[in-house]
């Protein structure tokens, strides 16, 4: 069950942006399993993908393509087309050169993007024969439809959209996202796209999106386990009656960055509280560190602990894990006399040990929540991150291991 995860707010159509969905059987009859986009004619693109060194075919051809003119995005799920060697590059290229042909555009202006099990040949054929279809429902209302179509084992589609005024004119960003599982981030994670109408320049549409990735997406995890799949993709149109943005800097771009930012946390969020079995949305900050770096440390020492994510799941208030976890997270010369630790705004442990005013009912309470969160304290600096994530449920087991079942 999603936590505080209900439905979708309208997503705003994006003008220059159509999706269109189709069903090409991938893993089971008749479910919509193929998301074609189309960009409009000018359209800048900026994307963010994984570092896993095992990356997917379509990754290693989208991130080679997606500077060049753009026109097509093609997404299957059921298939993550990884581990596949050349014969899966092959076979992306098979399924871009396809589209292109049926779209009548040249093969590099064709994105693709992959996801579901790893290590299976993709069946071409099947999305070959379900580009047509794709193409003929295009439209710039489907955008919640693309949502269900890009989900594996989410159990709910992820949207979120923006819209404010510059100069009379209205501009607007939607995004849609999937994930649920193999979730920890190393760019972005997860399959993103967002789209806007505003007209920027690259260089300074892909510094937007690598700083609202590792504001949003760069700071979530479900199981510490970063995908061969993961892609963010942020499309401008150009649409917009506006002068580009060619600089990150004026009201525009200070007002179109801060709706990019709000749709890429409010989509890595949900990521987060529809987890594999998740039944807590757990939010770890950590303040008072000497770096970012040393903040992250202990943020994802806490966050990836399988001790402390089970006790989240029990609703038990072990902190003693918590202090191990930070304890263990690497941080030099840690003083840990220094360091106060709160779950919500209940203080668990002070200057090395558990705080005088703790009381085990207190803890109890706070962890009883769907929504909890586990602040630390290093008393070190002035530097915090913050990151989110979920428990550890048996729910989560049985999902994995009947993944290809």
């Amino acid at each position: 069950m999603a936590v505080g995860l209900g439905p979708m707010s309208t997503l705003h159509p994006v003008p220059g942006f159509e999706l269109g969905i189709a069903s090409a059987g991938i893993k089971r009859p008749g479910r919509k399993d193929i998301v074609v986009m189309r960009c409009a004619e000018g359209s800048t693109v900026a994307g963010v993908f994984t570092t896993n060194a095992f990356c997917a075919a379509p990754v290693i051809l989208a991130r080679k393509r997606f500077l060049g003119p753009v026109r097509y995005l093609l997404t299957n799920t059921g298939n993550a087309n990884a581990g596949t060697g050349e014969a899966g590059l092959a076979n992306a290229t098979r399924t871009c050169a396809k589209l292109a042909e049926l779209a009548g555009v040249p093969e590099n202006a064709v994105l693709p993007y992959s996801t579901g099990v790893i290590g299976e040949p993709l069946p071409v054929e099947k999305i070959e024969a379900a580009l047509p279809a794709a193409l003929a429902s295009l439209s710039v209302d489907n955008w919640a439809d693309a949502a269900a179509g890009i989900m594996t084992t989410d159990t709910l589609p992820k949207g979120a959209s923006r819209q404010f005024q510059h100069d009379g004119v209205t501009i607007t960003v939607t995004g849609i996202s999937k994930g649920a599982g193999m979730i920890k981030p190393n760019m972005a994670t997860m399959l993103g796209y967002i789209a806007t109408d505003a007209k920027v320049a690259q260089g300074v549409l892909q510094d937007l999106l690598r700083d609202a990735a590792n504001k949003s997406f760069n700071r979530i995890t479900i199981d510490g386990d970063t995908s061969t799949n993961d892609c963010c993709m942020l499309v401008a149109t150009g649409q917009a009656a506006l002068p580009e943005i060619t600089a990150a800097s004026g009201a525009l771009f200070a007002a179109l960055k801060q709706a990019v930012l709000e749709v890429s946390m409010e989509l890595a969020q949900a990521i987060v509280r529809d987890g594999e079995g998740a039944t807590k949305f757990v939010t770890v900050q950590v303040n008072g560190g000497a770096t970012h770096q040393e903040c992250l440390d202990v943020g994802y020492a806490v966050s990836h602990s399988p001790l402390i994510k089970t006790a989240l799941f029990a609703s038990d208030p072990n902190w003693g894990r918590i202090l191990a976890a930070v304890g263990r997270a690497g941080v030099p010369e840690l003083d840990v006399s220094l360091i106060d630790v709160y779950l919500d705004d209940v203080c668990i442990a002070s200057r090395g040990g558990r705080a005088a005013s703790y009381t085990e009912d207190q803890g109890a309470k706070v962890m009883a929540q769907e929504e909890i969160t586990i602040r630390i304290d290093l008393g070190r600096g002035t530097c915090s991150e913050t990151i989110w994530t979920t428990d550890l449920s048996h729910e989560y087991v049985k999902i994995n291991a009947e993944y290809r079942t």
